[in-house]
């Protein structure tokens, strides 16, 4: 597989685990420079601090920030702490939106039992206009606004790639995951024009669509025991999606060969997603 240049960074939105972190990982052993901007609590730090120092003993360049990336002076601040530490002709060759920030409120209260109450224990709260509108933001058109601000600084590469993450959520039903099955339509939709739209600047934009795969993300999701379960008894392979399998494509579509796929949404999942439920 190719190698990269130091003087090539990836920038990964969401990298501290999950799909985010393994692309980190997968992309600076190839030789590539990683930036990482996670959201994580001071408890979370230690074990992140290890995943980090291992990115650094690749010996290419790599920064962190801890930080809000959905909130403008943040995004601000991340690309200038970026900026300062590469080197004069570096670039962002990737830029990976991994965040995984998404309300999993019901949108209807649950059925009631003949008794007259309501089933499935205490009702929960349902979603509401802003829960639906800051989960669209976060989760999908976040993406455009981070390709527009790393565009304004003259940051991208001549040949720059640029990826989503997407799920089966887009197109099934699942319970609790209304407002993210929306922002990952919107996401999908915003990844079609920017790969349209920034073509003339170089800028190739793909959303991949991981199978099942156990992250803290999925764990979230009400009733993923039964997903994990069902997904493993379907999949060809018989075993769920591992984050270094998406890190190994997202790796694959970085490279020159990989430069005609634009505006694509590509399942990796093993067959997952062409298997008879």
């Amino acid at each position: 597989m190719t190698e990269f240049d130091g003087n090539d960074w990836a920038l990964i939105l969401g990298g501290s685990s999950g799909f985010g972190l393994a692309t980190a990982h997968a992309l600076s052993r190839h030789g590539m420079s990683v930036c990482v901007v996670h959201r994580d609590r001071r408890g979370a730090m230690q074990r992140v601090g290890r995943e980090f120092d291992e990115i650094r003993a690749h010996g290419h360049g790599f920064v962190s920030m801890n930080l809000d990336a959905l909130d403008p002076a943040g995004r601000t601040t991340a690309l200038d702490t970026l900026a300062g530490n590469m080197a004069e002709g570096a670039h962002v060759r990737v830029l990976l939106h991994s965040i995984a920030y998404g309300n999993l409120k019901p949108i209807a209260p649950a059925a009631r039992t003949p008794e007259g109450a309501a089933g499935g224990g205490a009702a929960r709260a349902l979603i509401d206009d802003e829960d639906m509108a800051r989960t669209i933001y976060s989760m999908g058109t976040s993406l455009l606004s981070w390709v527009q601000a790393v565009f304004v600084r003259g940051l991208f590469a001549d040949d720059a790639r640029v990826f989503g993450l997407t799920s089966e959520g887009n197109q099934v039903a699942w319970p609790g995951y209304g407002a993210v099955s929306a922002a990952k339509s919107a996401l999908e939709s915003v990844s079609r024009s920017i790969a349209v739209e920034f073509a003339p600047h170089g800028i190739r934009c793909n959303i991949v669509q991981p199978g099942v795969t156990d992250t803290p993300a999925l764990r979230a999701i009400p009733g993923n025991d039964r997903m994990r379960e069902v997904a493993e008894a379907r999949n060809p392979f018989k075993r769920l999606t591992l984050p270094e399998d998406v890190a190994g494509v997202i790796c694959l579509l970085c490279t020159p060969e990989a430069a005609w796929i634009n505006g694509a949404i590509i399942p990796v999942d093993g067959g997952e997603h062409i298997a008879p439920m």
